[in-house]
């Protein structure tokens, strides 16, 4: 099962809008109604180490301020402030949360941002942070290219085990980048790779599979040569996250024909050739997969076979669907 770049993409690109973030702001649905003293998610999963090594990851989704840059595609602005997170908020919704779970040596701070926006996590709250972190091995946050601060260097000092920062790289398509509303480049990114690899800071990134504007093949082209480009920059790990609906501009785009999520035939050979490159680890976000299943009945097996391959990094077998058309 290969794909190749049908000639069809290109059209569809140009006719593909720039939206302002006035545009975008004004199409989102409203927020979810949150409490700053408590993160909105948490859960323990397993995932591949860079040992090769099955661990169990907790993972903290932090309340905090909305990120200041409004990507045409981001949903996670759902579960955030609309002003700035009060201090020692932040560590209060780590106590409780870690209070939740069983006990792990890896753990994710996801905030539906950055990190090391002084206005979603106060600087102040650092130390309270790291000692409530510190018996981690691990400690991943997620942050945008352009805010590579001094605030990092200052948290990173406080820590005991490896800090690691996940950052969008999204996709390295010339046209459809500046079209995602990232105020950010290529080069943004790999500046970035630069400045956390001098201090020894490992990187994981975030690579979007069939933006808008892409076919399915062209999408699976574009996400992975937006993987070696990530690979190529320091990453250590890239994530690949299918482009879904969800916050009214994608919406918009699919009723103009200009956004069709990827399938999961899509997904499956994207996460193989990646990880057939063989240059780190290659994990597809299998979120509301079920939205994606084609069959009823092969689809819950083919989310199984892609669970495998994020957890193993090794090429299965693709459960095919013979199964009769469902109408």
């Amino acid at each position: 099962m290969e794909f190749r770049s049908g000639p069809s993409h290109d059209d569809a690109m140009r006719l593909l809008p720039t939206i302002t973030t006035a545009e975008i702001l004004a199409r989102r649905p409203p927020k979810e109604v949150v409490d700053p003293q408590r993160p909105y998610a948490y859960l323990v999963e397993p995932e591949c180490t860079a040992e090769g090594v099955i661990e169990s990851v907790a993972t903290l989704f932090l309340t905090n301020r909305e990120c200041p840059f409004h990507c045409l595609y981001c949903d996670l602005w759902r579960h955030t402030l609309d002003q700035p997170t009060p201090v020692g908020a932040i560590p209060e919704q780590i106590r409780w949360g870690l209070a939740q779970l069983l006990a792990t040596r890896h753990i994710k701070l996801y905030n539906s941002g950055n990190f090391f926006d002084p206005l979603a996590i106060p600087p102040s709250d650092y130390p309270a942070i790291a000692a409530l972190i510190q018996p981690f091995e691990t400690v991943i946050v997620e942050n945008h290219p352009r805010l590579i601060n001094a605030h990092i260097a200052e948290f990173q000092s406080l820590l005991m085990g490896q800090l690691e920062i996940a950052i969008g790289l999204e996709t390295v398509h010339p046209e459809i980048l500046p079209r995602l509303n990232k105020q950010m480049t290529v080069a943004d990114y790999q500046r970035a790779c630069e400045a956390l690899r001098d201090r020894d800071i490992h990187i994981r990134t975030f690579v979007l599979l069939r933006p808008p504007g892409l076919s399915d093949d062209a999408g699976v082209e574009w996400a992975l040569r937006s993987i070696e480009v990530a690979f190529d920059a320091g990453s250590r790990c890239a994530s690949l996250i299918p482009m879904r609906g969800g916050n009214g501009s994608m919406e918009d785009l699919a009723r103009q024909g200009l956004f069709t999520p990827p399938t999961i035939s899509a997904m499956y050979v994207t996460l193989r050739q990646a990880i057939e490159m063989n240059r780190g680890r290659v994990f597809v976000d299998l979120w509301g997969i079920e939205a994606l299943f084609e069959c009823p009945h092969c689809g819950p097996q083919q989310a199984a076979v892609l669970h495998q391959m994020n957890l193993t990094q090794r090429v299965l077998p693709w459960v095919k669907c013979d199964c009769p058309p469902t109408v």
